[in-house]
């Protein structure tokens, strides 16, 4: 099972995105057989069986093992990969392009950015897992607090500078037997988690009660 596998097809990105489908994916971090799942989730192994086989289809499930079971094979299925990312490619015409307008400050064209990389980088996984190949590629994240709006742009044009100066020691255009690679590097703020109600934990006030009528004449008090 991969860590990761990017989905590129329209019709495998529509499967994936149905919502029992996206449980079975889901449980099937496990593998397990329809009567199995049936369990698990508790639907209809007929049902089950159904979205299965639209699953297995894509290539989003794929058989484990069989195993018989007197007159009866059980047939295994597992989930392709623990996760999965469906690439901005299956929006055709639509999709992101960062050729169309680069603009270093436009938190868009980030988008776009991340949209390319996303692309490429599933194409790469696809084909090294066919030539049973590592990709080679690296990355790093890491958060950073400005004091400023200031210290941001002073950051940023020092960021500029030291990767403009590394690409132009290392970039070579002649080079017989290099090969080409993107270097990609963006900036944003992380998003600010919305607040988490409280609830209190001393102790709470008695509520108030209506006092007791008075017992009329002949009526036991109930007090």
């Amino acid at each position: 099972m991969l860590d990761v596998a990017v989905i590129a097809e329209p019709a495998a990105a529509e499967a994936s995105l149905d919502p029992i489908r996206s449980r079975i994916l889901a449980a099937l971090a496990e593998p397990g057989s329809a009567a199995m799942l049936a369990g698990r989730l508790g639907l209809p192994r007929q049902k089950i069986n159904y979205h299965l086989k639209e699953l297995e289809r894509h290539s989003l499930v794929e058989l484990v093992e069989e195993r018989r079971k007197g007159n009866v094979t059980e047939r295994i299925y597992g989930a392709t990969a623990a996760a999965y990312v469906i690439s901005p490619s299956t929006m055709g015409a639509v999709s992101p392009d960062p050729d169309r307008s680069p603009d270093r400050l436009s938190a868009r064209w980030l988008l776009a950015l991340g949209s390319r990389l996303i692309q490429e980088v599933g194409t790469l996984l696809t084909g090294s897992a066919r030539a049973g190949k590592p990709v080679a590629t690296y990355a790093m994240d890491a958060q950073v607090r400005f004091a400023s709006a200031a210290d941001r742009a002073a950051f940023a044009e020092e960021l500029t500078q030291a990767v403009t100066a590394l690409v132009s020691r290392y970039h070579d255009e002649h080079a017989p037997h290099g090969r080409d690679h993107r270097l990609v590097v963006g900036l944003h703020p992380i998003p600010t988690a919305p607040p988490t109600p409280t609830t209190p934990t001393g102790p709470q006030p008695a509520a108030e009660t209506a006092p007791l009528p008075e017992p009329e004449a002949g009526q036991e008090d109930p007090r």
